[in-house]
């Protein structure tokens, strides 16, 4: 018999985690009601230091106003950093309050102004939907910038999961329409590549937990409206697909060892590193995808949190 690969620290919570695996048309409105229900269960430090509001930002054009939940330091100062967030999901489920801890986390111990966004989902909204109601925000964020009390010239990207792949696509498309200048993208096991699980096959052990490559193909195939893995895919949709690395922002990428997405991410990393790209890589051993929103105080998840908050805290110092 094989040894278990999952870390001990994770191995309990598999008992009562949500999977994606039998997500379908049809049982879609349940998973996600099951996703949030699962994130609610989770206990959450409280950051009284931490003030959360919601609004609404102009949408694309011809779409409706994109909602935000934004936290900021109850003892803001002008000119801090700011992050554009981008929740999980699979880009068919999810919204900010996924990763409402995580936000207040980093607001309450790196001093950031976050405008985490309520980007519209997929089936209902495919491509290019979700990745043009980030750019909307991103842009209204950095017109916005004095209003907000916030540094232009500190505005740093990221999400997870899904919300890291758009986030990479965020960043291509930040660096092809010139309109921003990112500081950073931060990319926590970024979903990146439509052909996994569907053209490109990784080893049987990753992906068997949580997000899985039915999950996977299901997602994709929501998203584009076509088949996952087919040509002419653009990078703007799966950020794997771009032909050209450079002239993007330095990176973090984020993952664990057992994650579906491990090959797809370890893959971009080096090629943005090829491209002259500042990249740093932190793979967590023994974990599956989303192992630190749901098991947030076991002492890896603590590793992972303090490796790409220290990420985080470089790129915004200032000089």
């Amino acid at each position: 018999m094989s040894p278990n690969p999952v870390a001990p620290e994770f191995r309990a919570a598999l008992k009562v985690l949500p999977s994606f695996d039998g997500i379908s048309d049809a049982t879609l409105d349940a998973t996600r009601k099951a996703f949030i229900a699962a994130i609610r269960d989770v206990r959450v430090r409280q950051y009284p230091d931490v003030a959360v509001t919601t609004g609404h930002v102009p949408g694309p054009s011809g779409a409706p106003p994109v909602p935000v939940v934004t936290y900021r330091p109850v003892a803001s100062h002008p000119d801090a950093p700011a992050l554009v967030y981008i929740h999980s999901g699979g880009i068919v489920s999810g919204t900010p309050e996924v990763d409402d801890a995580r936000c207040r986390q980093m607001v309450s111990e790196l001093g950031m102004v976050i405008f985490s966004v309520d980007y519209r989902l997929a089936p209902e909204a495919p491509y290019p939907a979700a990745i043009e109601d980030c750019y909307a925000v991103l842009k209204w964020v950095h017109d916005h910038a004095a209003e907000q009390g916030i540094d232009r010239q500190r505005i740093v990207i990221g999400g997870d999961s899904a919300g890291g792949g758009l986030t990479a696509c965020l960043a291509l498309m930040a660096r092809d329409r010139a309109e921003v200048a990112v500081l950073f993208q931060l990319l926590i096991y970024p979903m990146l590549d439509d052909r996994t699980g569907t053209t490109v096959m990784p080893p049987p052990v990753m992906g068997e937990y949580i997000w899985t490559r039915a999950a996977n193909h299901y997602a994709w195939n929501a998203y584009l409206g076509q088949t996952p893995g087919c040509a002419g895919v653009p990078a703007y949709a799966a950020a794997f697909r771009a032909a050209d690395l450079s002239g993007l922002p330095p990176a973090y990428i984020g993952v664990g060892s057992l994650d579906l997405f491990l090959d797809e991410d370890l893959d971009y990393a080096r090629r943005l590193m090829a491209a002259g790209v500042p990249t740093e890589v932190c793979v967590i051993p023994g974990a599956y995808h989303v192992f630190d929103v749901f098991i947030p105080d076991a002492p890896l998840s603590r590793t992972f949190t303090q490796s790409y908050f220290a990420a985080l805290k470089r790129a915004i110092a200032r000089d």
